[in-house]
């Protein structure tokens, strides 16, 4: 995808709203908005902004992990299973 070819002013996003926002439904690319001559916002489809903050979520979490991981904070899965094991039995 190309943002050079999603490039509108800001005017015409103004005269166009109902139909931009019918175009970045259909099409599920961003459009990037110029006023006076400068990229100044990127408008996107509410699903594709969902999907993107759930893609950046899971990144956090694997950079936590492997933040963890890295600092030596971390303990055998059997270790792990036997204490959640020995929780879910006293539960009982």
């Amino acid at each position: 995808m190309r943002y050079s070819t999603q490039v509108k002013p800001i005017s015409y996003l103004k005269a166009h709203a109902a139909e931009v926002l019918v175009q970045l439904a259909e099409c599920r690319e961003p459009l990037v908005i110029t006023q006076n001559g400068e990229a100044k916002a990127v408008l996107q489809d509410v699903a594709t902004f969902e999907e993107t903050q759930e893609t950046l979520a899971l990144l956090k979490l694997l950079a936590l992990g492997n933040q963890e991981v890295t600092a030596g904070k971390v303990r055998p899965a059997t270790e792990v299973i036997s204490r959640l094991r020995s929780k879910r039995a006293s539960a009982e």
